[in-house]
């Protein structure tokens, strides 16, 4: 079962463009020597859309590595078919713990053909598999439930934000499951997610991914271990001077959610590269902002210190 801060790193690129395995490994290794509660290589964060198989496998084998079995290593897959079976088999055999199912490649199927998406890729791959719910991946409450079933299936991660249907959603898997006992987890996983943790947390899933964590690890460790003692005056402070200003910079342009992150984590002294197209990189003006956004947010955490 997975715990605490989830580590969603950055895929490093070379001033080439090539991948950067070293820089990976130390960022991978900083983040878990950090505090990270399970690492999520090769995701949105990580550029998953943007990475060849083989890179996809370099990504996901340095990823293992750096961990060093300290915590779980859940490697992203998706897209077309053939190519998310592929992607599982290759996470398997280079030491993934488990995976994180991205969306199918560009249609949107019927909720039957979801389902039998995921199974698909469940039972060839063979590891714990979390299922991502947003974009044209969307999972009703009868669909959900039916996916919670398959062995394979430990968690449902939701990136959709529709509240009243995820509602619905924790609450129809839990009572299917009630019966077999069968572990489940629910998370939290839209972007910058720290500013919607306390609406999930009242609906039943207290997990999340932090892309925060990989530029400003003290800073989402400080908001964890506020919402998870209770110390709303706190939380309010981080949510109202660092991520929600930190969300208002994300939404001035598509792409920021994964492009102001891998910025961040160049303001932090590790050199990343830039993001891949379609993906484009912060300006000098929104870099600037990032900055000063981040000064604050650790200036909030060394005042609570």
């Amino acid at each position: 079962m997975l715990d605490g801060v989830l580590f969603f790193p950055v895929t490093p690129f070379a001033s080439d463009g090539a991948l950067d395995p070293q820089a990976l490994e130390t960022h991978v290794r900083a983040g878990v020597t950090a505090g990270a509660g399970g690492v999520f290589p090769a995701c949105g964060t990580g550029e998953f859309h943007a990475l060849s198989q083989q890179e996809h496998t370099d990504v996901v084998r340095t990823a293992v590595k750096a961990a060093d079995g300290a915590v779980p290593v859940y490697a992203g897959t998706g897209g077309a078919l053939p190519t998310a079976i592929a992607l599982a088999e290759s996470a398997r055999e280079n030491g993934a713990d488990g995976l994180l199912l991205l969306p199918p490649y560009l249609v949107s199927g019927d909720q039957d053909g979801l389902v039998r998406y995921v199974r698909t890729v469940a039972e060839a791959s063979g590891l714990p598999l979390i299922v991502y719910n947003r974009a044209n991946a969307r999972f009703g409450p009868r669909a959900a439930v039916e996916v919670a079933a398959i062995d394979q299936v430990v968690g449902f991660k939701d990136g959709a934000g529709d509240i009243e249907t995820l509602a619905r959603t924790v609450v129809a898997i839990r009572e299917s499951l009630r019966e077999s006992g069968k572990s489940f987890q629910f998370f939290n996983g839209l972007p910058t997610a720290e500013a919607t943790v306390p609406a999930y947390r009242a609906i039943g899933v207290p997990l999340y991914s932090s892309a925060a964590f990989c530029f400003a690890p003290e800073i989402s460790l400080a908001f964890h271990r506020a919402v998870t003692t209770g110390d709303q005056e706190r939380v309010d402070a981080l949510l109202a001077g660092f991520f929600h200003p930190l969300v208002a910079l994300r939404d001035k342009v598509p792409g920021y959610a994964v492009s102001l992150v891998k910025a961040g984590v160049r303001l932090r002294g590790l050199e990343v590269g830039s993001v891949r197209a379609p993906l484009s990189d912060p300006t000098p003006e929104d870099l600037d902002e990032l900055s000063s956004l981040l000064e604050r947010g650790l200036e909030l955490v060394r005042d609570a210190a």
